[in-house]
């Protein structure tokens, strides 16, 4: 991965916070900015450089915050104004910088705009949204425009009786899709982006960022293809008005953008990130998430092999050189805990929690660490369908389970799998009540029981924890050319059980050799030439040949 000259976030290590979950300062059962705040010690002595914040902005809250109702004001549950520009003031003074969720794919219909917009067909904000009128069956009854349906379950289309249209909404009914065809809306989005970043904030991470451009067409999915939510992506002006963006605003700053990038194919990743085009700066793909069709609330997918997920890797590091960056991750809000799908929680928690954050902190690309990741936090088993927040797990509950289509035993266990609510259990800070994150009573999602093994403080005491071997990849990480912009060599590429490739920029090379697998497994190259740097394990000098169960072992080439 190469660049004209070097970038200060291509060396970056990101910190996920979700601020609901973290830490909760006032007592109310809910995180909030204060709470976010008194913690920052613990990522600067993690070693973080990055935070990304999701959002916190006013909001009536139907999908937690991403459905925005006031892009400008803080939601009085996380605090105010003066809270979060005390929270920027407190990242920067520790050298840390900050960036934040932007969400103009969609609003709240809670939103001025779209409350205006609903009023009539001729009102000045109307075209701020997407607005279609009825078609008709055989039988004369009004049906929406096209057949697509949303990413959480039903029709995307919601009819208003005002003005006998229908509005457009990729997710929930209360999230309506705006118009970016609209150049006044597209000017309010740039005005409020400058608002932040003369605030002082250091980028954005954008959400679903290709799919502000759709097929004005809005013709039925292909033959084929019906449900094929990956179809909203890439619509025909999305370069336009990203390099609109870029010029606009994210080239008058010293910036980071990263782009949620569901929907775009690993050859398409250069039109977003590649240096010449000038829009991004940083891509993540889901090629490598869970997957939330509809029916996989019935029949949980099989986790990915690590076949599949080299192969992913490989794609994605081929697909963005010379100039492409990626950032890269393995847990975020929107996907249950890493060591859960990819780990082993009963057997081996410690060993391949450290496994995975060798993984991610080795890979090509900027990575990002979710919060809880750094202590090994795994995902919580909610006992009843009651137990889940998360929109997507009661909508697709609504669509199948109340509708006939399927038992709630098995939607229980796909939920205990593939619900993001896994990621948004509060962070486990001690063993005190409610894991530390809250004295209140109640909390606003369960508190994971496992809590009184797995949390911060316990960690801190332990030489030898998840949270010390983070610390120390972190700091192994820092600096090291080879392994923030080195070439990658998948020196393993049929094996299912071991994970062996090189990273080497200049005079430096790193070998990597990570045991997915709860076997001791012969290694089947040869580590002639190189001296250990790191393992999760205790290792006795002279070479390896062999690893233990989950064993991750980062050499140096000395010859």
């Amino acid at each position: 991965m190469q660049s004209s000259s070097p970038k200060w976030w291509q060396e970056a290590i990101i910190y996920q916070i979700y601020p609901r979950s973290f830490k909760d300062a006032n007592g109310d059962g809910l995180g909030d900015l204060a709470g976010i705040t008194s913690q920052l010690d613990h990522l600067q002595a993690l070693g973080i450089t990055l935070v990304w914040l999701s959002p916190f902005y006013d909001s009536p809250n139907a999908d937690n915050g991403y459905d925005i109702s006031d892009y400008q004001a803080v939601h009085s549950d996380f605090g105010t104004m003066a809270d979060f520009e005390n929270l920027l003031a407190g990242i920067h003074s520790r050298g840390m910088k900050l960036i934040i969720d932007l969400v103009v794919n969609h609003s709240s219909d809670q939103h001025r705009w779209f409350q205006e917009s609903r009023k009539s067909v001729d009102n000045p904000y109307r075209d701020y949204y997407i607005w279609q009128s009825p078609k008709l069956n055989q039988e004369g009854q009004i049906q929406p425009p096209n057949d697509w349906i949303s990413f959480f379950s039903g029709p995307a289309w919601q009819y208003d009786e005002a003005t006998n249209q229908y509005y457009l909404h990729l997710f929930a009914k209360q999230q309506p899709d705006l118009n970016w065809e609209n150049p006044a809306l597209r000017q309010e989005i740039y005005a409020m982006m400058r608002f932040w970043l003369d605030k002082g904030v250091d980028g954005f991470r954008m959400d679903v960022i290709p799919f502000l451009s759709k097929d004005t067409s809005f013709a039925n999915y292909p033959a084929g293809q019906f449900g094929d939510l990956s179809l909203y992506a890439n619509g025909p002006k999305i370069h336009e008005y990203l390099s609109e963006m870029n010029q606009e605003v994210l080239a008058k700053y010293d910036c980071v953008s990263i782009g949620e990038c569901f929907g775009v194919a690993s050859h398409e990743g250069l039109l977003y990130v590649g240096e010449f085009r000038q829009e991004l700066n940083l891509l993540y793909h889901f090629d490598h998430a869970v997957p939330r069709e509809e029916h996989r609330f019935l029949q949980p997918a099989p986790e990915l092999t690590l076949l599949e997920l080299r192969k992913i890797v490989y794609r994605w590091y081929e697909a963005l050189q010379p100039t492409g960056w990626q950032n890269f991750y393995l847990g975020n809000h929107d996907n249950p805990r890493a060591v859960s799908r990819f780990g082993n929680t009963e057997s081996y928690h410690g060993a391949s929690a450290k496994m995975l954050a060798t993984l991610l902190l080795t890979l090509p690309g900027v990575p990002t660490i979710y919060q809880g990741d750094e202590i090994g936090m795994s995902n919580c088993r909610f006992e009843n369908i009651n137990e889940f927040d998360d929109i997507q797990v009661k909508n697709a509950f609504e669509s199948l389970v109340t509708q006939g289509k399927g038992n709630i035993d098995n939607f229980l266990k796909a939920c205990n799998y593939i619900a993001r609510d896994h990621a948004r259990t509060p962070f486990q800070w001690n063993n005190q009540i409610n894991a530390g994150f809250s004295d209140a009573h109640k909390t606003w999602i369960k508190v994971n029981p496992n809590y009184e093994n797995i949390n911060l403080e316990e960690q801190q005491s332990q030489s030898e924890s998840i949270y010390h071997f983070y610390q120390k990849l972190i700091a192994f990480r820092k600096g090291k050319q080879a392994l923030i912009r080195g070439e990658y060599e998948d020196l393993l590429p049929d094996s299912n059980q071991i994970y062996a490739y090189t990273r080497s920029h200049e005079n430096e090379k790193y070998l990597i050799i990570l045991n997915f697998t709860a076997q001791s497994l012969n290694i089947p190259i040869s580590t002639n030439g190189y001296i250990c740097e790191l393992s999760n394990y205790e290792i006795s000098t002279g070479e390896i040949t062999s690893l233990a169960p989950y064993q991750a072992v980062v050499l140096r080439r000395i010859d």
